[in-house]
């Protein structure tokens, strides 16, 4: 698939996400429904063109282009068989994920000092399972692209996701390079959706960093969380105010007394 075929696919899956019909957009274009048709199809539309598509679906053409480049193929997953044996082995797919992250691997045995029989052990194993090919001296090539996604059925995240979540939130963040915040408003669904396609570009970005920066020596980098969620939700606290909870007195506290003057 072509560059011109992919961003005619991102395209089209924007509409669908948007709800959109090819009417709907030759509508807001001023242009026939066929002619929308024959565009996308074709893939034939000029830069003005494709910059107006664009605005109508509220996305600018740089995030129209990082969609397209994931039309290729839908994120890469490990096989479960890949995954089972990660997930049942930490110092496994601790070594795994290092050498995602473009760690050498005498700069891994050196910060996490590891012997050389371990070590390559390590890497044997990684081998056997298809996810690295070991070559001399220690070198290593990746078998799976750098952006694989975990299973959101499988074992690593069932084994995995509630504990790293919960160590990740165990911290004040008041350091730097930290940000944490929690907002709760009420939303129309129009907003949460714009809300999540923003959310969405910045783990985007996030990714494209990290792979910009795999790059530069592992000294000069370091490991970074990056946690979003969102989700419809009602803090329990509001179930206070219920007529039920209203029949039990409210421990309140003592109103101050009115100095005499």
């Amino acid at each position: 698939m072509n560059d011109r075929s992919r961003l005619m696919t991102a395209l089209k899956q924007l509409l669908k996400a948007r709800g959109w019909r090819y009417a709907d957009l030759a509508e807001a274009l001023g242009v026939s429904e066929p002619t929308v048709k024959r565009m996308l199809s074709s893939g034939r539309m000029d830069l003005a063109r494709l910059e107006d598509v664009c605005a109508r679906l509220d996305i600018d053409f740089f995030e129209l282009a990082r969609i397209a480049r994931g039309t290729r193929d839908a994120r890469t997953h490990l096989s479960p068989v890949q995954e089972a044996a990660l997930a049942d082995a930490p110092r496994l797919m601790t070594m795994f994920h290092l050498l995602c992250q473009g760690w050498r691997v005498d700069a891994v045995r050196e910060a996490f000092a590891l012997d050389r029989v371990e070590s390559t052990r390590l890497l044997a194993a990684l081998d056997r399972l298809d996810l690295i090919e070991l070559l001399p001296g220690d070198h290593v090539r990746l078998r799976v692209p750098r952006d694989f996604a975990w299973r959101d059925d499988g074992p690593v995240r069932a084994r995995y996701m509630h504990m790293a979540s919960e160590e990740f939130l165990r911290d004040r963040f008041d350091g730097p390079g930290a940000l944490f915040t929690l907002e709760l408003r009420e939303l129309g669904d129009a907003s949460v959706a714009q809300l999540r396609r923003r959310l969405e570009r910045v783990v985007a970005e996030f990714r494209e960093a990290a792979d910009l920066d795999v790059t530069l020596p592992a000294e000069r980098r370091n490991s970074v969380g990056l946690l979003l969620a969102m989700r419809p939700w009602v803090f329990s606290i509001v179930d206070s105010l219920r007529a039920d909870a209203a029949a039990k007195p409210a421990q309140l506290p003592a109103a101050p007394r009115a100095r005499r003057r």
